[in-house]
């Protein structure tokens, strides 16, 4: 498995977005936290009070995001086993022409069947 990291150089650092639920508490208080970060969590008195120290404590903890980029181990197809499985049937050639017979016959159904139906259509 292959993993890649992509991360930025330490000069550069890109400025990042969180979403914010704003929760106004039954005291009068309000809570803003970060969505998907559950302890990333500032209350206060107003929203801007909430939102500042939640903005306080992201500063604290330098949170980093970063981005993984992973490759799945290379796996044979599950079907890959069934391959040639009748290479060597002295029937298979038998049951191909079988099955195209049989194919031809139900679509030669089908045709007559369509036939049917738009003729039915022209009559309405």
């Amino acid at each position: 498995m292959n993993l890649t990291v992509k991360t930025y150089p330490n000069n550069t650092v890109p400025k990042l977005n969180y979403d914010v639920l704003i929760e106004n508490q039954a005291d009068g208080g309000v809570i803003a936290t970060v969505l998907g970060l559950p302890d990333f969590k500032g209350s206060g008195v107003t929203k801007e009070e909430a939102l500042e120290k939640l903005i306080q404590i992201l500063q604290e903890r330098k949170p980093e995001i970063v981005t993984l980029e992973i490759e799945p181990p290379q796996t044979e197809h599950p079907w890959m086993k069934f391959a040639g499985m009748f290479k060597d049937d002295p029937q298979f050639d038998e049951m191909l022409a079988y099955i195209k017979a049989d194919r031809r016959e139900l679509d030669a159904q089908m045709e007559e069947y369509y036939r049917q139906l738009d003729a039915e259509d022209e009559t309405k």
